[in-house]
């Protein structure tokens, strides 16, 4: 990661001042404005084409250089993004091939945004000479902190040339062998098979192999269009670049996009007071810190909060404001969990068109008397002060495997289960009391080496890539901790299912097979009971949708189903296996089972959080630590004044813009969506 990114946190916005050339006055005010907001950086040009290139080779760069010289005269530096993420409307009508086809074959209108054909070759060229125009005028200014590669790339085309680029991708895939491809497709299955490679020309739903094909192909459609944005970049310019990824999307892998950035950001939305309880925002920010961490663990190291709302957003059912604190609060959660950077769409509101009723820094009314101003301005100055941070990194001894083509080979297989599968939750589910007990947890892909982890928790891992399950053998056998579930170890990379038993190539290092998979509908239950004295669990939880037959072979038995012509038979096992053990939790259970089991279970392993202290719930712990010295963030999610101590010595407090020695054992009271931030020496 570039030095220049991670010596002070930054704080930012998306700045559109091409949409007020005509009332400088604005953009007089809006430098006095950042300044009071501490603003330490600007996100220019996302969706700038049209003012820089109003007709087909006639640029006009002159209002942006006017920003860059204004907004560095002014202290903040320039984060500069690429265009083409909003095409203009005389390219789309010079040149509909650049324009999306859906999947019904009909060519998109010009409208909205985030809609060209990434296999174009004019869009291509189009974009690389843009993006050229704008690197040899800016890439080497002293203002320049990065490069901000389109917007949000998203979406799907399925027009002539990205059926061709698929079919050649496939040659490659399948070493120009169509036989080969039919096997592993078991296409001979309905009569699908195929006799020339131009009869794939559409994605049909029968055959799950071809649609996880087609995701795999359209994440690498889109990183080759995202280097060739680059590529026209870097002649001019080495600053550092990324793409504003976002949270709930999973249409293209960002694991395999990762590596060809130089850092990673986030464009996060969270529905605060959706509930109007302080219930509802425990998992609202679980749902946040389980983003964080899985952007975090895209590359290891900080990410920036590209985007978030300063106070409501425009494009939900409902969206409601944030309470006091409550932004703040959602800041300083970014950092805790490793965020370098916190920055807003948008800088100032639009009058018009789509995002005019989005939350901005700077309202309609244009000044800086709203309450939204006065606690960005807070949160600003909070972090101008403690920039200390900035590089510092996440300690985490536990991997919750959460990998995209799992999620969507779960989606697409027709089951025993059609609703209701959810894997997000599940996954939620198991992370939860990890982060409420403030242990680091990475949130990573499969393909991930584990070998630095202490515990390694894989809900749902219903396909297993190449090695996979070699790993997690190997992992447990030096000694690490496993944990998976139900609907795991069914089917290979090509979505085919293990021969010899489920959990297939886990199945030894787990010690047992699974018969069947009963589903329950949403009005029937089961009961697991619990009579483990290893880890100190008892008694019975709920289980619901997925309940697993489960025969155990080496391993040994800690719970049993209590219901159903199951009864008694295995619903929580533990094989020990090499230095390790691998626990199997073969039902769907109530929240409650997760978080006594995980709970106990690193306990049993003797892994830290944050902070030895007794927090009540809702308050929540997370450290980032860098050469000797750590930082602590304890937060307050549960919507009401909390008191709280520490067991441990040698913390101060940072408190009025200075930091005070903590006492161990003194208790403190933390107001709602309060935020505590210490730090020691070691």
């Amino acid at each position: 990661m570039s030095s220049s990114l991670h010596h002070t946190l930054w704080h930012g916005a998306d700045y559109n001042p091409e949409q007020w050339l005509e009332t400088p006055q604005v953009w007089e005010d809006d430098l006095r404005l950042m300044n009071a907001a501490h603003m330490s950086s600007a996100t220019i040009g996302i969706f700038s084409w049209t003012m820089l290139e109003p007709r087909e080779g006639e640029f006009d760069f002159s209002w942006m250089e006017r920003v860059f010289e204004t907004l560095a005269q002014n202290g903040q530096k320039i984060v500069l993004a690429t265009p083409s993420g909003a095409k203009p409307h005389w390219m789309a009508r010079q040149y509909p091939e650049i324009r999306r086809v859906v999947p019904e074959r009909g060519r998109q209108a010009q409208q909205a945004r985030h809609n060209h054909c990434p296999t174009s070759p004019v869009y291509r060229a189009k974009v690389a000479q843009i993006n050229g125009e704008l690197a040899r005028r800016f890439g080497k200014h002293e203002a320049l902190l990065a490069w901000h590669l389109s917007n949000e790339y998203s979406g799907e085309c399925g027009c002539d040339l990205c059926f061709g680029a698929f079919r050649d991708w496939l040659r490659k895939r399948y070493d120009n062998d169509l036989d080969k491809l039919n096997r592993l497709y078991w296409s001979r299955f309905w009569s699908h098979s195929y006799s020339d490679w131009d009869e794939i020309d559409f994605i049909d739903k029968g055959v799950h192999a071809l649609g996880l094909d087609w995701r795999r192909f359209m994440t690498h459609q889109t990183t080759d269009f995202m280097l060739h944005e680059l590529a026209a970049l870097r002649p001019h310019s080495k600053a550092p670049a990324t793409t504003n990824m976002m949270g709930d999307f999973t249409g293209l892998d960002y694991a395999a996009m990762a590596p060809h950035l130089d850092f990673i950001s986030w464009d996060a939305y969270p529905q605060w007071g959706k509930g109007g309880t302080g219930d509802d925002d425990i998992q609202t920010a679980c749902w946040s810190a389980f983003h964080h961490d899985f952007f975090r663990a895209l590359k290891r190291q900080p990410f920036w909060l590209m985007e978030c709302s300063p106070g409501q957003t425009n494009w939900r059912d409902v969206s409601k404001l944030k309470a006091p604190g409550v932004h703040r609060l959602s800041a300083w959660q970014t950092v805790a969990h490793g965020g370098d950077a916190v920055m807003y769409f948008q800088w100032r509101q639009s009058r018009g068109s789509s995002e005019k009723f989005h939350a901005a820094v700077v309202s309609h009314e244009g000044s800086e008397k709203t309450r939204m101003f006065g606690e960005i301005a807070q949160l600003g100055a909070e972090l101008e002060a403690l920039g200390e941070v900035a590089g510092s990194q996440t300690e985490a001894p536990i991997a919750l495997v959460y990998d995209f083509e799992n999620l969507w080979a779960i989606a697409n297989e027709q089951g025993p289960r059609n609703t209701n599968k959810s894997t997000q939750k599940t996954a939620l589910d198991f992370y939860a009391p990890l982060w409420k007990g403030g242990y680091g947890v990475d949130v990573v892909d499969s393909t991930v080496d584990f070998s630095s982890y202490k515990l390694v928790v894989a809900p749902m891992l219903y396909m297993l890539k190449p090695q996979v399950a070699e790993r997690l053998t190997e992992f447990v056998r030096a000694g690490g901790t496993l944990v998976t579930t139900y609907w795991s170890g069914l089917a290979d990379e090509h979505d085919l299912c293990f021969l010899g038993g489920f959990p297939g190539p886990l199945r030894e290092v787990l010690g047992l097979w699974v018969e069947e998979t009963d589903t329950l509908h949403a009005h029937q239950t089961n009961r697991i009971q619990v009579g483990d004295s290893q880890l100190g669990l008892g008694g019975e939880f709920e289980a619901r949708d997925y309940c697993d037959l489960v025969h155990p072979e080496s391993a040994r038995v800690l719970a049993t189903y209590a219901c159903d012509f199951y009864a008694g038979r295995a619903a929580l096992t533990v094989n020990d296996f090499g230095a390790g053990q691998a626990y199997y939790v073969a039902s769907r259970n109530e929240s409650s089972f997760q978080s006594e089991f995980l709970t106990a279970l690193v306990h049993k392993l003797e892994l830290k959080p944050a902070i030895e202290a007794d927090l009540p719930t809702g308050v929540v712990a997370q450290k980032r630590v860098r050469q000797g010295r750590e930082w602590v963030w304890v937060l307050n999610f549960c919507g009401q004044t909390q008191s709280w101590t520490t067991r441990e010595e040698g913390f101060e407090k940072f408190e009025k813009g200075e930091w005070h020695a903590l006492q161990s054992g003194q208790q403190h009271t933390l107001p709602s969506s309060g935020v505590a931030i210490l730090r020691r020496s070691k």
